[in-house]
């Protein structure tokens, strides 16, 4: 399953972009990142079947299992993209989060956009480790 991550605004040179890079590097799962303006871009088509969560302060929070073992039934029923979605300053509208299939929300803090992106790879990584088993995560 694509793990696609969308985000508003450039990460730039920054101590959140080596994060990024880090861990998409780590990722065993295809990956890909657009970066798009605060406001317009165009985001190319989805692979269907497609899974889009936004990062919302409304969402739900998961532990790291509950996040790995969404993401494995989701690729095991067949989702071939699944899109994660910053938005920008502002967050996201009213429409697009009732279009989600899913709001997360890391804690009820307000994050700093690149901070939420360094954070969603982290918990990217941790679940696609988790599911291969490796020792990465360590639960308890």
């Amino acid at each position: 399953m694509l793990l696609h991550v969308i985000a508003r605004g450039k990460i730039g040179r920054s101590p959140e972009a080596e994060l990024v890079a880090r861990y998409r590097k780590r990722l065993t799962w295809p990956c890909t990142i657009t970066e798009l303006p605060e406001t317009g871009g165009r985001v190319p088509p989805p692979q269907t079947p497609d899974r889009t969560v936004l990062l919302d302060e409304r969402g739900k929070q998961f532990s790291s299992e509950e996040f790995a073992a969404l993401l494995g039934r989701w690729r095991d029923d067949g989702v071939r993209e699944t899109r994660f979605v910053l938005g920008a300053a502002d967050g996201h509208s009213a429409q697009e989060r009732d279009e989600a299939d899913l709001l997360l929300a890391f804690g009820k803090a307000t994050w700093p956009h690149l901070l939420a992106r360094a954070m969603l790879m982290e918990q990217l990584y941790r679940a696609t480790a988790i599911l291969a088993g490796h020792p990465y995560h360590r639960a308890g």
